[in-house]
C-alpha cells in the first residue's frame, strides 16, 4: 500500500509553524493572514520574488541551499533600500511528481536551511502558502521591512558627480555557476568550492543597506549583473555612468579563473547572482564610507563615477579600462524574457 500523501495543513504544522514561533503576529501560522506592527515614524518596504527550478537554481541543488538563496534573494531587495528586515511570507509550489518520501526528505532540509537563515537575518516566517503543481518546483517569497519614513534608498537619486561603489566581490556567483554546469574551469578544489558556494549562499548586505541611508544617492542589488543593475541606477535617475574595469573587486578565486582564460570579464559583469549592493554616493560623503564599511563588517570599493545622461538611451553604462578606453559588453545582464 502506498504511504498517505502530506496534507497542506500537515506540511504547515510540520515544517513551517516552528518557524513563525517567534513572531507573534504569525498567528502561529493558523490564519490566512498576519499582523504586523511598525513603530510610530517607520515606513513598511515590501518585495517579492519568485524562484523557479532549472531557471533560478539548478533542480538538483540541496535543499537547504534553496532556502538560503530563497531568503537572501528576498531579503536583498531591502538592503538596497535601506531597510531593516521584519520578516517573510513564503508559497511553495511543490511538483506533484515527487514521491512522499521524496517531499518529506527536501520539506525537512528546506525548513532546516530557512531556520539557520532566520537566526542569521533576525526575522521570522509571517505566512504564505503551500501547493502542488505538475511543473517544476517553484517558490515565491515576500519580504518586508521597515525605514524611517521618507528616508528609503531608491534607484532615483545618482547625481553627475557622484562616485560609484559596490560592496564585497563580483563575478563569483555567475563563475560558480558556470563551473557547476561545465562551462569553465575553476583553478582548483578550493577556488571551485569558493565560487560555487558564492552562487549557492548569495549573503544579504542587510547592515551596510542600513547604514547607507543618508549617505548613498542611490542603491540598486546586483542580481541581474554589474552593469545592468547599475544601468537601473542611472535610466531611474536621467544620468549615465563610467564603470573601471580595473577597479572591479574580484575574489582570488575569480581573479585566478580569469587570469587563466577560463572566465571572461563580461562574466564578471554582466553574469548576476551576487546579491551584493551597487551604489552611488556624493562627494561629500565619500570620506564617511571606511567607517561604515566597517562597521557593516563588508569591503566597498569605488569602480566608477556618474555623469550627465546620454545622448543614446542604449548607452547609460560605459565599460573602461584602465587607460579610458571603452570595452565592449556582450549583452547587459540577465534578462527574464
Amino acid at each position: 500500500m502506498a504511504p498517505p500523501a502530506l496534507g497542506e495543513f500537515e506540511i504547515i504544522a510540520r515544517y513551517f509553524a516552528p518557524l513563525a514561533a517567534r513572531e507573534a503576529g504569525a498567528l502561529g501560522l493558523l490564519d490566512d493572514a498576519a499582523v504586523v506592527a511598525l513603530p510610530p515614524g517607520r515606513s513598511v518596504v515590501v518585495s517579492t520574488d519568485a524562484l523557479v527550478a532549472s531557471v533560478h537554481f539548478l533542480s538538483d541543488e540541496a535543499a537547504d541551499d534553496v532556502a538560503a538563496k530563497t531568503l537572501a534573494v528576498g531579503f536583498s531587495d531591502l538592503a538596497a533600500m535601506g531597510a531593516d528586515a521584519v520578516g517573510y511570507t513564503l508559497s511553495l509550489a511543490l511538483p506533484r511528481a515527487w514521491s512522499v518520501g521524496c517531499l518529506e526528505r527536501w520539506l525537512a532540509g528546506f525548513a532546516a536551511g530557512l531556520g539557520g537563515e532566520q537566526q542569521r537575518l533576525g526575522v521570522s516566517l509571517l505566512g504564505g502558502d503551500t501547493v502542488a503543481t505538475p511543473g517544476p518546483l517553484a517558490l515565491s517569497i515576500t519580504v518586508l521591512g521597515s525605514v524611517e519614513s521618507g528616508r528609503a534608498l531608491t534607484r532615483a537619486g545618482a547625481r553627475p558627480g557622484d562616485r560609484v561603489f559596490v560592496s564585497g566581490t563580483i563575478g563569483d556567483a555567475a563563475l560558480g555557476l558556470a563551473v557547476l554546469t561545465g562551462r569553465i574551469e575553476a583553478s582548483g578544489p578550493a577556488a571551485r568550492d569558493a565560487l560555487i558556494r558564492r552562487y549557492r549562499r548569495p549573503a544579504a548586505r542587510l547592515a551596510l543597506g542600513r547604514r547607507l541611508v543618508g549617505v548613498a544617492s542611490a542603491a540598486c542589488d546586483v542580481s541581474d549583473g554589474l552593469v545592468a543593475d547599475l544601468g537601473h541606477i542611472c535610466r531611474a535617475s536621467g544620468v549615465s555612468a563610467t564603470l573601471e574595469a580595473a577597479a572591479i573587486p574580484l575574489s582570488d578565486a575569480a581573479a585566478a579563473v580569469l587570469a587563466g582564460g577560463s572566465g571572461q570579464l563580461a562574466d564578471v559583469v554582466e553574469g548576476g547572482d551576487d546579491y551584493e549592493l551597487v551604489f552611488t554616493v556624493p562627494a561629500e560623503h565619500v570620506a564617511r564610507l571606511r567607517d561604515i564599511a566597517r562597521a557593516a563588517d563588508t569591503p566597498v570599493a569605488a569602480i566608477g563615477r556618474i555623469d550627465p545622461e546620454p545622448a543614446e538611451p542604449a548607452a547609460v553604462v560605459r565599460l573602461v579600462d584602465a587607460a579610458g578606453r571603452p570595452m565592449e559588453t556582450r549583452r547587459g545582464g540577465y534578462r527574464h524574457f
